[in-house]
């Protein structure tokens, strides 16, 4: 009885990790692209979206740039993001879903500062530059449409795209 009560467990698991497979997508980013469609929740699961005013848009896609961007928005004050018409976008969707709602999204409702998440794998990949996942996404945006696109790596780098 054990055995099948622990292989249950285990089949739960694997099915809480299981992911859907990446389908070819367009690109959403490119200069000239508008963002008016991009709507995501922030880490509190509240819907979030850009507005007219909003200037610039960071996308973070991999654990690392994440960790940095965090880091640093973390040490401004709290309304810096909404004082610089800027929103954060992380990219969550590589992460199994039970590490996510166990471990990831604890963790970042701890920040004073919105975090927007992207869950899934092929709404990531219409916003992610193939070869660039590794550097932070600064889009420069005016009327929600995309003017400049530049990559960084350090905060001080982001600290400088502001």
């Amino acid at each position: 009885m054990k055995q099948i009560i622990m292989g249950l467990i285990v089949s739960l698991l694997f099915l809480g990790c299981a992911k859907e497979e990446p389908v070819a997508v367009e690109s959403k980013v490119a200069v000239g692209k508008s963002l008016e469609t991009l709507k995501l929740n922030d880490q509190f699961g509240k819907p979030q979206s850009l507005g007219v005013d909003t200037k610039k848009v960071i996308f973070a896609f991999s654990k690392e740039t994440g960790h940095m961007s965090n880091e640093y928005f973390d040490k401004q004050d709290p309304n810096f993001l909404p004082e610089h018409y800027a929103l954060f976008v992380a990219d969550v969707s590589a992460a199994p879903s039970l590490i996510r709602s166990m471990f990831i999204m604890p963790g970042l409702k701890e920040f004073k500062h919105n975090v927007l998440l992207i869950e899934d794998e092929n709404v990531a990949a219409s916003y992610r530059i193939d070869g660039k996942n590794e550097k932070v996404m600064v889009l420069d945006v005016d009327n929600f449409i995309i003017k400049n696109i530049t990559f960084v790596d350090s905060e001080d780098e982001l600290a400088k795209a502001f």
